[in-house]
């Protein structure tokens, strides 16, 4: 793009922020509606996960080679491109019939949006003088702070009062929006057709993310290493992670530069964002079934309790934006993983009887634990990059938080179910006909072991204790893991970017 070229800057920052907002949507809009598709499609607690799990695995495999395709095609073009296939993909899974339908769609979907934040920044970067390039991270943000925040609640209200469908439906209208705004306004520019990309490593990457989320996700289902398509997709997994890393260490232009590795700030950096993706996406994942099948909230409630949770990421990030270059990074981000830690302790002895002022409050504080790690943890890890790696560096940063992500999900939902069996197996061995506490009048009324009623709702009544239970061990687990980062904090050494450069900070 020529310096003579006229531009509407408020009209494209604009679609930006519209393209940002409708991607950071997708990440926890679906949440809220998951037990609904359950329902619909006849899906168990972890079959449905993977309507979560697609969407960020797909996201993260797309998400590196977003620059070279951006140089190959141009950047206007693969903007277009991609929103228009976000959009249709979102169409696609709110008509999804099956769970094999909406996963595929939901793949699809986080494949084309894996581009969309990247490629925003770009060109706010591009279409702002040096100057006013962090009044323009600041109205980027704008789109990755309401994301959160009205996702839930947008999420809740559409389900509750027209379908679950609609939550996907919602981006026709915003993606249209967006296409028509970047296709008049947006100038093609970035085109840089000599470039290259190491397809080798790409596809033995994207294998072995692909096998490694195929086996977790399926393992509970078949018995692990009993199964054989287990055994196969762990071979698979390995042998396409030892080809990548093999190749990686030998090629002359690998597609992950290994020297970067080499900056200890970055290496802590890549695994502290991959257990904070774990703890943070697993969380949100977790909450919508407890809250609507658990407490029995109606779907619209749920969202509007889950919403302060995106509240309290957006406040700690504007005032952590202004703390970053006065105080210490090693304080915010104990100060960040403090907080999340003391919220899943809070949230170990949860029952269903806890009361919505304290779901929210503890909301409040998870979000503002991650607003407290997201900012001053992106300018650590890539502060001290050369700026020639910055842009790699941010891509395997976002790559390595989707990767936790998924993994998180995965876990805690397999860890949920196979919990609540063993949960329930525990405590049945201790409901006998001879146990004398079922002999009170009032508990045999409703639980007696000696009729077909009362031995189902002794059933259902086990069910629900063992699932509080299993809830409560995946918090625990939660906790630790955000606890076990604590030693990292000793790696980072402090440093800060250099006078007119902005560290790219990838939502």
């Amino acid at each position: 793009m020529t310096t003579d070229t006229p531009i509407n800057r408020a009209a494209i920052t604009g679609c930006v922020i519209l393209a940002t907002l409708m991607q950071a949507l997708d990440t926890t809009i679906a949440n809220v509606a998951l037990p609904y598709m359950q329902g619909s499609v006849s899906a168990s607690q972890d079959q449905i996960a993977w309507v979560l799990t697609s969407y960020i695995v797909a996201a993260a495999i797309m998400t590196p080679p977003t620059g070279y395709l951006a140089g190959r095609f141009g950047l206007k073009r693969l903007f277009l491109v991609s929103m228009a296939g976000f959009t249709v993909a979102s169409m696609l899974c709110g008509l999804a019939q099956s769970l094999t339908q909406i996963v595929l769609f939901r793949a699809l979907q986080g494949a084309f949006g894996a581009a969309l934040v990247p490629l925003s920044q770009s060109v706010l970067f591009t279409i702002y003088p040096k100057e006013r390039q962090g009044f323009a991270m600041a109205l980027f943000g704008v789109g990755v702070m309401v994301g959160p925040v009205l996702g839930p609640v947008l999420g809740g209200w559409l389900t509750e009062n027209w379908s679950w469908r609609y939550v996907f439906y919602i981006n026709l209208p915003i993606g249209i929006a967006g296409l028509i705004g970047m296709s008049t306004f947006l100038p093609s520019y970035g085109e840089r057709p000599g470039g290259k990309l190491d397809w080798f490593g790409f596809g033995t990457l994207s294998v072995a993310i692909a096998a490694l989320q195929l086996m977790i996700d399926r393992g509970e289902l078949l018995d692990w290493f009993s199964s054989g398509e287990i055994i196969l997709e762990a071979v698979v997994a390995g042998s396409a992670l030892y080809l990548f890393l093999v190749h990686t260490l030998t090629a002359r232009r690998p597609f992950i530069d290994p020297n970067m590795f080499r900056d200890r700030n970055f290496a802590a950096g890549v695994l502290f964002i991959t257990i904070v993706g774990l703890t943070y996406y697993a969380s949100m994942a977790l909450q919508p079934p407890y809250l609507q099948n658990l407490m029995n909230y109606p779907v619209l409630t749920a969202g509007l309790v889950m919403g302060p949770r995106g509240i309290g990421t957006m406040v700690a990030m504007l005032v952590v934006g202004r703390l970053v270059a006065r105080v210490d990074t090693r304080l915010l981000l104990a100060i960040g993983l403090g907080m999340t830690a003391w919220s899943f302790y809070v949230m170990t002895g949860w029952t269903p009887d806890v009361s919505q002022q304290t779901i929210i409050m503890i909301g409040l504080m998870q979000g503002a634990g991650l607003g407290f790690l997201f900012v001053p943890l992106s300018a650590a890890t890539l502060s001290t990059l050369p700026a020639e790696s910055r842009t790699q560096g941010a891509g395997i940063y976002s790559l390595t938080r989707n990767i936790g992500s998924s993994v998180g999900i995965s876990v805690v939902n397999a860890l949920l179910t196979r919990n609540t069996q063993i949960n329930h197996a525990d405590i049945a061995a201790h409901v006998t006909a001879v146990n004398r506490a079922l002999e009170h009048p009032a508990v045999a009324q409703f639980w007696s072991p000696f009729t077909a009623g009362g031995r189902a709702a002794l059933d259902a009544m086990i069910t629900t204790q063992a699932q509080i239970i299993a809830y409560v061990d995946d918090y625990k687990l939660l906790m630790i893991a955000t606890l076990a980062v604590l030693p990292l904090l000793m790696v980072f050494k402090t440093a800060r970017p250099r006078q007119g450069e902005h560290v790219m900070v990838a939502e």
